[in-house]
């Protein structure tokens, strides 16, 4: 298993984690934290048509426009994985998947509107917490695109 606190206090930065019960969907989280859930972040891994990854992060309260996303990829098309495949390349459950710090590296696009908020909340590494981080934090450490791939 990936430690994702080691990674954050190795890295200096700052967060906090959220406990509550087992979700996997963010309106779930959303209503057993109370969290609003446009601040919420949707973390979906997805492949490109080079066979490449990449994970997009988008607001709870909204959808990835797939197109978008393969633009700000520089690709033809983007694939949505499976709960399973997800998993398998981010090393976190659906649900647990946090905005930074996976198995597999992997290209991160943040949805543009993000970046008004100073801190968001993905998940936590497994499904009964959240974690908050700074957004540019998230930029920042993942050398992240910023485009806007959601509606």
């Amino acid at each position: 298993m990936l430690d994702l606190e080691g990674f954050l206090n190795d890295n200096s930065v700052w967060h906090k984690f959220v406990s509550k019960p087992e979700t996997v969907h963010t309106a779930d989280a959303s209503r057993e934290t109370g969290i609003d859930l446009s601040r919420i972040t949707k973390n979906l891994v997805c492949r490109g048509n080079e066979g490449e990854f990449a994970l997009l992060v988008i607001p709870g309260d909204r959808r990835v426009n797939i197109r978008k996303a393969a633009e700000a990829l520089n690709t033809t098309n983007v694939k949505l994985l499976s709960f399973a495949e997800a998993e398998s390349v981010s090393g976190y459950p659906p649900g647990g998947t946090p905005s930074i710090h996976h198995k597999t590296k992997m290209k991160v696009v943040v949805d543009k509107s993000l970046l008004s908020l100073e801190t968001i909340f993905c998940g936590g590494g497994t499904r009964d917490r959240l974690l908050e981080l700074r957004t540019d934090d998230i930029v920042r450490l993942q050398n992240a695109l910023v485009a806007e791939i959601s509606e």
